[in-house]
């Protein structure tokens, strides 16, 4: 089948979407960015003579780094814990039958509590996708595990996640998270 061509308003979008988007694993190489406005030309400077002092300029407030986002892979011995199941959650958390709002609440609440605990592993139930989606083949999730990625992205303490992997199918499998939390420095 062959490839259609994007329209200038489609790469423009296309530009202007891939832009906002954070790589999970950096490529080696660099994808080409289009301009999407030709660049000004630069004027050389006028020189005056100064008969005021030159105005005092504003120091710009110095930049917060960004927050730590949770660690794409883990070391070999946790990899093969989960694998095997014989990762014991310290703690858990069932978001069954909550709003999103109050899922989101409630997750923020059990990862501070866990934080405060020195908890290593949080369990997170969010639940499995309804029957009726997984038989048609739609891949359609549920509203809360649809959100989680965001929320821990996004959260507060998403520094202190170390990784976020499906649970073991004694824990829930497809229904339910581990969330791995650093340890206290």
């Amino acid at each position: 089948m062959a490839r259609r061509r994007l329209s200038s308003e489609e790469e423009a979008l296309w530009s202007a979407l891939a832009r906002t988007v954070r790589p999970i694993r950096p490529s080696p190489r660099a994808l080409p960015v289009t301009p999407t406005t030709a660049p000004l030309p630069i004027e050389p400077p006028v020189k005056t003579r100064l008969t005021s002092p030159p105005a005092r300029t504003l120091k710009t407030p110095p930049v917060a780094p960004p927050a730590r986002t949770p660690a794409a892979v883990l070391d070999t011995g946790w990899e093969r814990r989960i694998r095997s199941g014989n990762v014991t959650p310290d703690t858990s958390i069932d978001l069954h039958g909550h709003t999103l709002s109050s899922a989101h609440a409630r997750l923020n609440q059990a990862i501070a509590a866990a934080l405060s605990r020195d908890a290593r592993v949080l369990l997170v139930v969010t639940g499995k996708p309804p029957k009726s989606a997984e038989s048609e083949g739609k891949g359609r999730r549920g509203a809360i595990r649809g959100e989680i990625g965001h929320w821990l992205e996004t959260s507060p303490y998403a520094d202190r996640i170390a990784s976020v992997r499906v649970a073991h199918p004694r824990h829930g499998g497809d229904g339910a998270l581990y969330l791995i939390l650093r340890r206290k420095k």
